[in-house]
Parts: C-alpha cells; sequence; structure tokens
C-alpha cells in the first residue's frame, strides 16, 4: 500500500508567535469561549513568545436563534450569510498558515455547508476495554450536505456523492489509521454507507480504490454494521468511514461501547481535506449549544478543557499538555467537583478555576507539570 504519510501536527517550537482560531456561536458559545481561552492561556503561558486567539468577528447563530425568526426565507439567508463568512473566517485563516481553529456549536445546516465546502472529514479514536477503534465521518458529501428549495408546503434538498471525494476521504482515513497504529495497518476497514440508493456507483468506486491501494475494504449497509456490532462487537484496530447519517447517530452509542467519554464531555477535530486549506483543523466539542442553559454558568467545560489541551500541544509547542490536563480532569472528579449534568453541584466557572489551580506552573518548553498530579490518579 503505497501511501504517503500523515505528519502528525506540530507544535510551533520557534519564535513565531503561533496563531489560533476562534470562532463563537450563540447560547452558550460565550461561555465556551472563555473557557478555551482561559484554558488555553494557562497551558501556554510559559512560552516564550505566547500564542494569539484570532476570534471571529461574527457571533454564529445556534438553531435555537434562527428559529425565533420564524420565517423561513430569512432563516434561509442567515444560514448562508453564516455558512459564507465563517468559510471566509476559515480560508482566511489557512491562507496566512494558522493550522487550528477552535468552534462553538453553530446552527447544523450553516456547518455542513461549511463542510461540504472545505471537504472536511470528523475524526475521533476510541479507545476502551483494551480495544481501538478510529471513526472518520464523511461530511464532504452526502444527505447532510447539498441545497434546501422550497416550495408551498414542500423542501427539495438536493445532495450528491463523488468519485473524488470518496478517494479522498477514504484515502486519509488509511494514511490516519497508520499514523494511529504505526506498528501495522488496521484490522479491519469497514465502510458504512447507504450505498444501495445509488445505482450500484459507490460501491465500484469502492472497489476500484481498494484495489488501487491494495486493501480490504468492507462497504455495508448501515443496519448491518449495527447488527455485527450487537452480534459480534467489533475488533480491535477497526477502521470505520462513515456517512454522517449513521455516523453522528452512532457516534454516542459507540463512545458507550467502547467505554469512552460521555458526549458532553468529548471533544473531536474536523480536518480539512480541501487543498487549499493544507491541512486545517478544527476542533469543537460534541455537545451543542445549549440555548437553554446560555447566561447561567451551567455548562460542562470538559470537552472545551480538553480540546484546549490539544491546541496546546499540537499546535502551540506544548508537550505534555494533554497528559498534565488529563490527570487534573481525573482529580477533579475524584472530588467530585463537576458540572450538575455530571451529578455535580459546580459552577463552569468553579470546574475551571479548580482545573486551573492543579495546573503547576508551566516548565521550560511551555508544557504544565504534571508530577503534582500523579498521586491523584
Amino acid at each position: 500500500m503505497n501511501l504517503p504519510p500523515v505528519a502528525a501536527p506540530a507544535g510551533d517550537t520557534g519564535t513565531v508567535r503561533p496563531v489560533v482560531g476562534l470562532a463563537v456561536g450563540r447560547g452558550t458559545g460565550p461561555e465556551v469561549a472563555d473557557v478555551f481561552e482561559r484554558v488555553l492561556g494557562a497551558l501556554t503561558a510559559g512560552l516564550p513568545h505566547g500564542v494569539t486567539i484570532e476570534r471571529s468577528p461574527r457571533l454564529y447563530h445556534s438553531y435555537q436563534s434562527l428559529r425565533a425568526e420564524r420565517d423561513v426565507a430569512r432563516i434561509q439567508a442567515l444560514t448562508a450569510e453564516d455558512a459564507d463568512h465563517y468559510e471566509r473566517f476559515c480560508r482566511t485563516l489557512a491562507a496566512r498558515g494558522t493550522r487550528a481553529i477552535f468552534r462553538t456549536a453553530v446552527n447544523a445546516q450553516s456547518l455542513y455547508l461549511v463542510r461540504q465546502r472545505l471537504r472536511s472529514v470528523k475524526v475521533d479514536l476510541l479507545t476502551g476495554a483494551g480495544r481501538s477503534l478510529l471513526l472518520v465521518r464523511d461530511q464532504a458529501q452526502g444527505f447532510y450536505t447539498g441545497d434546501n428549495r422550497h416550495t408551498h408546503g414542500e423542501v427539495t434538498r438536493t445532495m450528491t456523492f463523488s468519485r473524488e471525494i470518496t478517494e479522498a476521504v477514504v484515502t486519509y482515513a488509511v494514511r490516519r489509521a497508520r499514523r494511529e497504529w504505526p506498528d501495522g495497518p488496521p484490522d479491519r476497514i469497514v465502510m458504512a454507507y447507504k450505498f444501495h440508493l445509488l445505482d450500484g456507483a459507490l460501491d465500484a468506486w469502492v472497489a476500484e480504490l481498494a484495489d488501487r491501494l491494495g486493501i480490504r475494504v468492507g462497504l455495508f449497509q448501515p443496519d448491518t454494521v449495527n447488527r455485527d456490532l450487537i452480534t459480534h462487537g467489533l475488533p480491535d484496530r477497526t477502521l470505520v468511514v462513515a456517512g454522517n447519517e449513521w455516523a453522528d447517530i452512532m457516534h454516542v452509542m459507540l463512545l458507550d461501547r467502547f467505554g469512552s467519554d460521555r458526549q458532553e464531555s468529548r471533544c473531536t477535530e474536523n480536518v480539512c481535506l480541501d487543498p487549499g486549506l493544507s491541512g486545517l483543523v478544527e476542533y469543537q466539542t460534541v455537545h451543542g449549544s445549549a440555548d437553554d442553559l446560555a447566561g447561567r454558568d451551567l455548562v460542562n467545560p470538559v470537552a472545551t478543557i480538553r480540546a484546549a489541551a490539544l491546541v496546546a500541544e499540537r499546535h502551540a509547542g506544548c508537550p505534555g499538555a494533554v497528559g498534565a490536563t488529563e490527570r487534573a480532569l481525573r482529580a477533579l472528579d475524584e472530588r467530585g467537583v463537576r458540572t450538575p449534568d455530571l451529578g455535580g453541584r459546580h459552577s463552569t466557572s468553579a470546574v475551571v478555576d479548580a482545573l486551573l489551580a492543579l495546573l503547576d506552573a508551566p516548565r521550560a518548553g511551555g508544557a504544565p507539570k504534571g508530577d503534582a498530579l500523579v498521586g491523584e490518579s
């Protein structure tokens, strides 16, 4: 299999101040953004050159804020405006050399328009019970992408699948799997798509690609993947490439099956495959905008904390940031420092304050000290 390696995101070890993008949506977005800035600032405090956060000037809509418009044409126009603005923001930062953006939850319809244009895939490595699964969600094509045309009492949604995008997604997924499991190829590659609706085109593309790359790929209907998961489970080091129609729904179930985090505490990354984006990575929380919690200081900050640690370690030259942050989070959990959704009684700010108190002063090179936390884990 002749595939070029995927380079791991590298932190900036030079004197140039790294730039991290920040895009904020409504609902709890401003509170989540504040958590991200505080934690990233603490983790990178020891850097000699610091980190610059470039925030998008637009506050993007959530689904609930759009629904308040109560007019389909107005909602459609605002959705398009948000998508166009965020796409420009991503492309502008990428052209300047920025490699990471953190985005809070925004309206899904706007978001998927951008993911289609930037050819994004969502990547999540799930581990638990001695097994690991790499989930690569195809967000660049399919039923979640496309455009709506409204007539009286009817919405017509038009979307596409293409050979080019299918090849880009599968090729990236295989390269990424080789990076996650460098000692050998994945034991199994599973693709979960509604390919029976596409006149045999998708399975023909996949068969040709698998033959060209010298890999074995099983293309299955989503219900078949579910049945196998229930009956047999999935073996260790399974690579799952899936359309959003299945992966969006099943993500939380796979988290549960592999004994990983709850959805509310999970962050993931979206990798842009458009050649003009130079591998720009967008980090996000898995949870939504939680508009009902806006302004109440009750949103669970754990996913945002984890995203800040990933950005610090991968893109700001802070080795050890993820490990130290995870030890601090475990210590907080043992002490019962949690928001109400996790059965605790602490506010968002209280959890973040407690976390920052556990993270010692950064050591040389930018990573926070973790030794003091070893006994807490």
